[in-house]
């Protein structure tokens, strides 16, 4: 059986390295677009997200890092300072000791910049909103926000969804309307409902009754525990 013959086509590279050559044709050379358009492609394919997580939330986030879902694909690259980042996730519960660290930080992002609010508990205090006296409901309450995100918590594709729903939005920004368009209504918050109780650890719980007189059913027992009792409070005095 006769082998078929090889010619030098067949030899030829397919992609060979070689000094690029300018075109003749007009639409190969020359690209119309607009300054929203080109900003807007520049913001959407570069965000960069700041390394910020609070809960659990970030186990996720962080996992969507990983090489198994790639989001350098998208152009995010999580940058660790705020001032390198045009992106917050707030991956995570946010208490109210915690708020002023949260809005210094996103303070410190540079302009444009944007937050999408991760979580149940982010976005309206999640299992915290009933009866948590620290769990803020809501992080619109502190800083605007372009995309809600629910879940507890979202697994890392829809954090790439939220993502990708950003770059929509991004594209569709305008330098003009910019100000017509800033956030003026928040919806998805959660009021306080909180009653202001007296405080349980005051520092002088040397001063209550109980530690003061021995209770009624300890004396009434005559066991040794009453001895004990006097014997705390002698040093309690001497102290």
């Amino acid at each position: 059986m006769n082998s078929p013959e090889i010619t030098l086509e067949d030899l030829s590279i397919a992609n060979p390295a070689a000094y690029p050559e300018v075109t003749q044709q007009l639409s190969e050379n020359v690209i119309f677009t607009t300054v929203d358009d080109l900003c807007n492609w520049a913001k959407m394919s570069s965000l960069y997200p700041l390394m910020f997580g609070t809960a659990c939330c970030f186990i996720e986030f962080s996992a969507m890092l990983a090489s198994r879902f790639d989001l350098d694909r998208f152009g995010v690259f999580p940058r660790m300072s705020p001032r390198q980042a045009d992106l917050m996730i707030t991956a995570g519960t946010i208490t109210m000791k915690y708020a002023p660290v949260l809005v210094r930080l996103y303070e410190q992002m540079p302009e444009p910049k944007y937050v999408i609010a991760m979580g149940a508990c982010t976005i309206t205090g999640g299992m915290f909103s009933a009866d948590s006296p620290t769990a803020v409901r809501g992080v619109d309450k502190l800083i605007p926000v372009d995309v809600y995100l629910p879940g507890c918590p979202p697994r890392p594709e829809a954090i790439m969804d939220a993502i990708v729903k950003l770059r929509k939005k991004i594209a569709n920004d305008s330098l003009q309307e910019r100000q017509k368009t800033e956030p003026t209504h928040r919806y998805y918050t959660r009021p306080h409902r909180m009653n202001v109780v007296p405080l349980i650890h005051d520092g002088k719980y040397l001063e209550t009754s109980p530690r003061q007189v021995p209770p009624p059913e300890l004396v009434a027992s005559g066991l040794p525990a009453l001895r004990e009792f006097e014997s705390i409070r002698a040093i309690e005095a001497r102290s």
